[in-house]
């Protein structure tokens, strides 16, 4: 059995495929790869949030399985949406790697003053930390992130560590703890979606981390229950069972945070209820920037 494997054609999505692809072979299965274009690669002038809902490096990778092009894709998990199209299925969940996120500098940490980010999560948590910070847009590739950082256009900028490591990429700077910067929800964590094809499925589980599984579904659960959306600045990490999500205010002055240790789906599913009804004025500000009403 030959698996068509599709993929965005990022040096970092290419270096993700490359992963699964030498796990793959490694039991005997071979496999086949194509490159295809996203939303989100070819719009990167402006912040992912203005782009349209999450999933701008999803769909058309999608579309592809559906339309039978590709067997399955290769996706940094923290991109798939929660919503999903019928037929389709996420067949591994590799171990994950760092969760955390990198700040990236050179030189004295008390020089920095402008950090490019366009997440509104690392925004609100570095103001958070600092609300002396100057935080400023910044898209593209993470070799276009470091040169606009080498040309001095920021003081420092923020990078998933797990992404740098993918990419064998070592630069002075520091990791951002999870457990003060909580990560994006499933950050770190490689997944593989395919059609809901037994024979295909029952091929790719090979390669899938049942513990990671649990602890991204976890986080999932909560992300879904908050449904923040993705402009509202939130992050959930869980490891091993033991639970940290929170809403911010996008000036990062305010926060709703839990943390417990959580078994199911069900009790996830609780802890996202609990922290919504916390932090429903947070969540409808975050909205309302958009002219965009928030009324669950």
């Amino acid at each position: 059995m030959t698996v068509r494997i599709g993929t965005r054609g990022s040096k970092l999505a290419l270096a993700q495929t490359a992963t699964v692809c030498k796990k793959l072979v490694a039991l005997g299965i071979e496999v086949e790869q194509k490159i295809i274009s996203t939303q989100g690669d070819e719009v990167t002038g402006v912040p992912l949030h203005e782009i349209g809902k999450q999933g701008v490096f999803v769909r058309a990778l999608d579309d592809a399985i559906l339309n039978n092009e590709i067997d399955c894709a290769v996706h940094s998990m923290k991109d798939i949406p929660a919503i999903r199209p019928s037929g389709l299925f996420t067949s591994a969940i590799l171990l994950r790697d760092s969760p955390a996120d990198y700040l990236a500098y050179s030189g004295s940490m008390s020089a920095i003053k402008i950090i490019g980010t366009s997440s509104t999560r690392r925004k609100a948590q570095l103001l958070r930390h600092d609300p002396g910070l100057t935080i400023n847009d910044l898209r593209g590739n993470v070799d276009t992130r470091l040169k606009k950082l080498g040309e001095g256009q920021y003081n420092a900028i923020v990078l998933a560590e797990a992404g740098l490591a993918r990419l064998g990429i070592r630069i002075p700077g520091d990791r951002l703890p999870p457990e003060k910067f909580v990560p994006s929800p499933n950050q770190g964590t490689i997944a593989v979606v395919s059609r809901s094809d037994p024979s295909l499925m029952e091929v790719l589980s090979a390669i899938d981390h049942p513990g990671t599984r649990k602890d991204v579904a976890i986080e999932r659960a909560v992300m879904e229950q908050v449904g923040a959306g993705c402009f509202t600045p939130m992050g959930i990490y869980c490891k091993g069972g033991h639970l940290i999500a929170e809403v911010l205010s996008l000036d990062g002055k305010r926060t709703e945070r839990i943390e417990k240790n959580v078994e199911t789906i069900d009790e996830a599913r609780a802890e996202g209820d609990a922290l919504r009804a916390r932090a429903h004025d947070l969540i409808a500000e975050a909205y309302q920037t958009l002219g965009i009403s928030y009324d669950r």
